[in-house]
């Protein structure tokens, strides 16, 4: 079953295709950074006009990569949500569109089943059950993965997302959009001790995260070290993105460490946008080594917003018999738990 997915979530475009025996034939991706840089953020209703300058284009690419033609495709699959309404809307409007025309299923993906499921188009995919760590700017969740769509939320993060908090730690240190990277080659030139920042709520029990207090600690830290011209040299700015950074990996770790010992399981995936992070993977693989536990996630292209993922995760449900109607529906919040298991 050959299978074009679609990701217009946010602000990258992405298309795939994707063979239930073959694997994935064709990828192709769009970002939008330069668009929203200037603006230090996505703006919603520019990312929603490029997606539809952008996204029939990339359609015709990769059926171009994999040789085919439109009448070759068995089933879309198209981003759902969660995301931006608008954003998200020209994707399952053209996904199901031309699904309508070719008279082949359709399906709306969860963006974040897409992310979780990832690490399943590597060589080495994580057998069930696991501990998924999902990470990136708009979500931070331990879930317990027992099947496609046998989900449990085991914690998640009060506030900030991690990936916003490193997005917010960027701007305070008058870095540019997307932050994450930023701070990320930042924080290789830093100091590591001059600082020590909170390791927030891995004193309280539970799987919960909260960042906001580690945003105001940051924030705080960079106002105190600027001096009477109210500057701030620029190897304080690297050590203070290398103790933010240590304290988002470490509170990370921990809660892994505890998801994986609760629910008794050995294998923790990591996915989204923040697992892309190379010292989150370093110090995550070291921490479950010793506890005799192994980590897996997707090569650094597919942890940001690919085609892939849909087209992957869409597969698995049109294989087993899943489609939508001929409605078209888009979700800026959508829960996971409410997912059908395949």
């Amino acid at each position: 079953m050959r299978i074009l997915g679609i990701e217009t979530s946010c602000d990258e475009t992405g298309l795939a295709i994707y063979d239930s025996e073959q694997g994935l034939l064709a990828e192709a991706l769009y970002s939008q950074i330069e668009l929203h840089a200037e603006y230090g953020g996505v703006v919603p209703e520019l990312a929603s006009r490029d997606h539809i300058r952008k996204t029939l284009p990339l359609i015709e690419q990769v059926l171009d990569q994999a040789g085919m033609t439109r009448r070759q495709l068995d089933g879309i699959a198209y981003t759902a949500g969660p995301g931006l309404v608008g954003a998200l809307m020209v994707g399952a409007m053209i996904g199901r569109s031309l699904a309508y025309a070719l008279d082949i299923p359709a399906i709306g993906v969860h963006h974040m089943e897409g992310h979780l499921l990832a690490p399943m188009l590597e060589e080495n995919p994580p057998a069930f059950p696991f501990i998924a760590l999902l990470v990136s700017g708009g979500h931070t969740q331990l879930v317990r993965v027992d099947g496609i769509g046998r989900y449990r939320l085991l914690g998640e993060s009060l506030d900030d997302a991690a990936g916003e908090a490193f997005d917010k730690a960027a701007k305070m240190l008058g870095l540019g959009y997307p932050g994450g990277p930023e701070v990320a080659r930042l924080a290789d030139g830093g100091e590591e001790g001059r600082f020590v920042f909170p390791r927030p709520m891995v004193k309280h029990p539970g799987l919960d995260f909260s960042f906001s207090g580690l945003k105001t600690f940051t924030l705080n830290t960079v106002q105190s070290e600027r001096d009477e011209e109210g500057l701030i040299s620029d190897q304080t700015r690297a050590d203070i993105a290398c103790a933010f950074q240590r304290a988002v990996v470490e509170t990370l770790v921990i809660k892994c460490k505890r998801a994986l010992k609760q629910e008794g399981l050995t294998r923790l995936v990591m996915a989204g946008g923040v697992s892309a992070n190379r010292s989150l993977r370093e110090n995550l693989e070291a921490a479950l080594k010793k506890v005799n536990a192994d980590v897996f996630y997707a090569r650094p292209e597919f942890c940001t917003d690919n085609g892939a993922m849909i087209a992957y995760a869409g597969c698995q449900r049109l294989v087993a018999g899943q489609l939508d109607d001929l409605s078209v529906n888009a979700y800026p919040r959508w829960p996971m738990e409410q997912l059908a298991a395949v």
